[in-house]
């Protein structure tokens, strides 16, 4: 049937005028952001409809593989047996930011994918080959990089075929981005792969070219190793990306909202953060308590704390070292952290007796810029490779935002992200669960082995914001729809970090006013001749029982506890009876806040949880025992032996 009039319906259940034509931004009566879903449809009748064609009084079709879902707020068609096509998109829910994912159906045959590298007028995003010749070095290095990222899910789901087809891929800046997954009638390997690439390689910016040829070359044979393979290809992307000047400036805060007595967020930096603190620029954490008696916006705050004692401890190592450390190692690193982070919390509970919905825990997302030395193709050592390192537990978000797009790169620890990572339902279906956005991870109230975090690694190669928040903010796809707002005046300079900051958390108590707030922003440049250069020297820092000292001075100072949570964070606190009680206060002080943070570290030397630990003892043993040597006898006596 052609469509005489395009008509797009409203989202909001309570709307009762509903219907708006399509090009509005807002509804006309309820004034609620109209949804602009645009799919990808794939089926053998697809062909056959012919744009300006409405599919079950529902569908506009602008071509005839993008379709408009004028009713979003519906539940498409969805069968009760998910097929094998479907199963491979659901596996890979994890890979969303590069993968689409299952809609519905239209026909029998015909299959609805969201989350396409379609923009918000309805137009794919260029391929890759399109792209290609127009991008910097460092991009096509990296846009290679996240194709051999993607070689390994994809072919242990038998679709690693979809890399092969250059249509196929899509970048939306620096992201690569799939149409859809392709099953090929017949294996596929890294040969074919090396193939693909070597039309691209043949053209690519004289910096990388040669040594990307050096790659296709060991790709195409039949002795083709992949590790090796992403191996010197991590190296020319860090060593690309080196050749780009980086400066970093962060701003956050956090807020009560409006319809809350008492905040349980917890973020990093704030305006109470020391401005000599050697984190600043590079980290950015935001965490959102949850738990009984008060107990959330202790363990937000513990958990922040905590994490950056072992995070000063993990950029001195990762700056000592000669030789670029891979991601893996640095991942694994992260994951040990939160997991160190998870059972000092834990510990808390345990020793309060807290159970079920009293155990207190928090949601975690951080970002690090790791600074690793390498040699750039200019010649010119570079104290910066431009690592970002992302993690996350919970429902706290991420997101990156440029001039032109805002992306989400963290995935929710939900039952509905959860429902569809182990194929038993289609997102969209998943959510009208009533317990759809109950957390399945967070930290503190499990066990550490339980931890299930997701540490990504991502390359600073162009001008954006990075914008970490709690879901004060995120719900209701707030970012979503304003990110433009208060993204383009700060990029342009019209708007300082500080206030944007202030803009967001405002928008948040107008929109989402039932929550807590946090907001973390971090301006990443790299365009030449930065206006002011706000990165400040790296310097070690060792960690000593005197900044600890300091930290936990800090905090007092800064902590605005509701008196229930100041008790409970003094408890925890409270002296060991091992203690001499002829120190001191500064001293007690500082042998309070070594036995509270390192009984997590007894917890998990004993349970088989200190991969972190472990980490840090192999890279630089040295400094490992210095610090064991700085704690209490007891403690010393589980540290591993000097090598």
């Amino acid at each position: 049937m052609i469509s005489t009039q395009q008509i797009i319906s409203c989202t909001n259940p309570s709307c009762t005028q509903p219907m708006n034509s399509v090009g509005d931004s807002v509804c006309a009566s309820c004034h609620t952001p109209l949804v602009y879903r645009y799919l990808w449809t794939t089926g053998s009748s697809v062909a056959k409809i012919q744009p300006g064609e409405n599919v079950a009084n529902r569908y506009e079709v602008i071509t005839p593989h993008i379709w408009l879902d004028t009713q979003p707020g519906l539940l498409p068609n969805i069968p009760e047996e998910l097929s094998k096509e479907i199963v491979s998109y659901l596996r890979l829910y994890q890979h969303r930011l590069h993968i689409p994912q299952a809609y519905g159906f239209a026909h029998d045959d015909i299959l609805l994918l969201e989350n396409v590298p379609i923009d918000e007028t309805g137009n794919l995003y260029p391929g890759i080959t399109d792209a290609w010749e127009q991008a910097k070095a460092v991009r096509q290095v990296y846009w290679l990089w996240q194709i051999l990222q993607l070689w390994t899910p994809l072919s242990e789901l038998g679709v690693a075929g979809s890399l092969l087809i250059p249509d196929n891929l899509r970048v939306q800046g620096w992201c690569v981005r799939l149409l859809e997954l392709v099953k090929m009638p017949h294996n596929v390997s890294l040969q074919q792969l090396g193939e693909c690439w070597q039309p691209w390689v043949a053209t690519a910016k004289t910096p990388v070219a040669q040594e990307l040829k050096n790659i296709v070359q060991q790709m195409r044979s039949e002795e083709a190793n992949l590790d090796a393979i992403a191996t010197q290809l991590n190296i020319l992307l860090l060593s690309s990306a080196a050749d780009l000047p980086l400066t970093l400036e962060v701003a956050g805060a956090t807020d009560s909202g409006v319809q809350q007595t008492q905040n349980e967020d917890t973020c990093y930096p704030t305006d109470a953060s020391n401005p000599d603190d050697s984190l600043l620029p590079r980290m950015s954490i935001v965490c959102d308590g949850i738990g009984g008696h008060e107990g959330g916006e202790v363990a937000s705050l513990l958990a922040v704390e905590s994490l950056k004692l072992q995070l000063r401890a993990l950029l001195t190592e990762v700056k000592e070292q000669a030789d670029i450390l891979p991601p893996d190692l640095i991942q694994k690193q992260l994951e040990a952290s939160l997991r160190i982070v998870n059972n000092v919390i834990c510990n808390c509970n345990d020793e309060q007796k807290r159970e079920g919905t009293q155990r207190m825990g928090t949601t975690l997302v951080m970002a690090m810029q790791l600074p690793q030395s390498i040699k750039t193709h200019s010649g010119i050592p570079s104290q910066n490779t431009h690592e970002l390192y992302l993690a996350n537990v919970g429902d706290s978000r991420a997101y990156w935002m440029t001039q032109n797009y805002c992306q989400l790169l963290t995935i929710d620890n939900d039952v509905a992200g959860r429902e569809v990572r182990y194929a038993r339902s289609l997102y969209r279906k998943a959510l009208q669960r009533p317990d759809a956005t109950a957390l399945t991870q967070a930290l503190g109230t499990k066990d550490g082995e339980f931890l299930r975090s997701s540490v990504q690694r991502f390359i600073l190669e162009e001008d954006g914001i990075l914008l970490l928040c709690s879901d004060g903010l995120s719900d209701n796809d707030l970012v979503e729809h304003s990110w433009q707002d208060f993204t383009v005046p700060v990029l342009q300079g019209t708007l300082s970090l500080e206030d944007a900051v202030r803009k967001w958390i405002e928008l948040a108590n107008q929109k989402n006013a039932q929550d807590n707030i946090s907001v973390v922003l971090t301006h990443c440049r790299v365009s030449p001749e930065p206006t002011v250069s706000l990165v400040p020297v790296l310097r070690p820092v060792e960690v000593t029982a005197e900044i600890i000292v300091a930290e936990q001075e800090e905090l007092e100072q800064q902590s605005n506890l509701a008196p229930s949570s100041q008790a409970l964070l003094n408890l925890l606190v409270s002296e060991p009876s091992a203690i001499d009680e002829s120190q001191t206060p500064v001293k007690r002080k500082g042998w309070r806040k070594w036995w509270f943070l390192f009984g997590g570290f007894l917890v998990l030397l004993v349970g088989g949880t200190s991969l972190g630990l472990f980490a840090w003892w192999r890279l630089n043993p040295q400094t490992f025992q210095q610090a064991c040597q700085r704690l209490p006898q007891k403690v010393q006596q589980v540290c591993p032996p000097q090598k």
